[in-house]
């Protein structure tokens, strides 16, 4: 059994990158997309590519099926909760570096 710190999460940010890299590679304008999925204003579009929301799983169906890719390979995931704080751990210690550094110099 996984531990519940393996619980797999998205990354939004990367996750709305690849729609946005996919969607233009595929020659679409977002007016494109806006139409497709019969959204009333482009607004979810450019949310979905800053990366501030989701496409619902019907938006992210419709999409890989007009992209002629798989719903996975939209999806960007995050590390692992416990690879999260075995990096900020590393981060934290390179600062504390750095402060005593600066104060040596």
């Amino acid at each position: 059994m996984k531990k519940h710190t393996d619980y797999p999460e998205i990354n939004i940010v990367k996750t709305g990158e690849r729609i946005k890299k996919e969607i233009q590679a595929a020659g679409y304008a977002v007016k494109d997309i806006q139409n497709y999925l019969m959204l009333s204003c482009p607004q979810p579009v450019y949310r979905w590519f800053k990366g501030k929301a989701l496409p619902s799983v019907n938006h992210l169906y419709a999409l890989s099926r007009l992209l002629d890719v798989q719903m996975e390979d939209l999806i960007v995931s995050a590390p692992p909760i416990s690879e999260q704080k075995k990096h900020r751990c590393f981060e934290d210690r390179i600062m504390a570096y750095w402060k005593r550094l600066k104060r040596i110099a």
